[in-house]
């Protein structure tokens, strides 16, 4: 499949992907979100095991297309702000590992994508922030559930009833970011940590993944449950048999996947 904003680069099994509508900052329209989780889709068919997404020029993504929404009747509107609610589930729900690698505005919709993503690096000229009240709405894409499970309610009220852009060391202070880096630094730093994760047993990682998601959305009783389930599933793996065995001969251990 062609892709007119959405670029991707798969090397040593990291899928490096982009996009590129750099004219408008990046900004989320209906086709845009469409070839995203796409190119998510491709990547299952590669041999990556993690994704890296930043965006192209000095925007990550800017928010969603507001001239799209603008004329947009009630219905519509709420049909439009689904799309994009369920991108970000969907990353959030990912197969793989993904890593936002910030490199600028990362506002509206563009924060939302990067907390649905597992890991965010920022650049120092990043910029984050939820301005939706300013338009007459709330965030639509799970902002509203998102930031505060990620920063305290507090702090989100703040942020979402101020609309308050932050810069990337405030977004670390709060955080909102796991690492902070110069812009020439930035790929650089979201390879290594995307290669120290690729280090790691597949299944255990997929399983990590999904009980630290399990972990926001249920109970401690339920998530604890779950998480003996997971780790009885990766104790059954053959990638534990040779994790442990490589630990107890104090070599590196060559997981399979298996």
């Amino acid at each position: 499949m062609a892709y007119q904003f959405v670029a991707c680069e798969v090397k040593d099994k990291i899928a490096y992907v982009t996009i590129t509508r750099e004219k408008a900052l990046n900004a989320l329209n209906v086709e845009v979100i469409g070839e995203i989780r796409a190119i998510f889709n491709d990547v299952l068919k590669t041999d990556a095991r993690i994704i890296i997404f930043t965006g192209a020029g000095r925007s990550f993504i800017a928010g969603a297309d507001i001239a799209e929404m603008s004329d947009l009747p009630g219905q519509a509107g709420r049909d439009y702000t689904k799309v994009g609610m369920d991108l970000m589930d969907f990353v959030e729900a990912y197969r793989l590992p993904v890593i936002a690698a910030v490199n600028g505005f990362a506002l509206g919709g563009g924060c939302e994508f990067a907390m649905a993503c597992d890991i965010r690096i920022a650049s120092t000229k990043a910029k984050f922030g939820q301005p939706e009240l300013n338009l007459g709405i709330v965030p639509g894409f799970g902002g509203t559930q998102r930031l505060p499970r990620l920063v305290g309610k507090g702090m989100a009220k703040y942020l979402i009833m101020t609309g308050e852009m932050i810069d990337a060391a405030e977004a670390y202070r709060i955080g909102l970011v796991q690492k902070l880096v110069e812009p020439e630094q930035l790929l650089e730093e979201a390879t290594k940590v995307a290669k120290t994760i690729l280090g790691k047993a597949p299944i255990a990682v997929r399983l990590a993944k999904c009980a630290v998601n399990v972990a926001q959305n249920t109970d401690l009783t339920s998530g604890i449950a779950y998480e003996l389930e997971a780790y009885q599933t990766t104790f059954n793996s053959l990638d534990r048999v040779e994790g442990m065995k490589a630990f107890v001969e104090k070599r590196s251990a060559n997981f399979q996947d298996k």
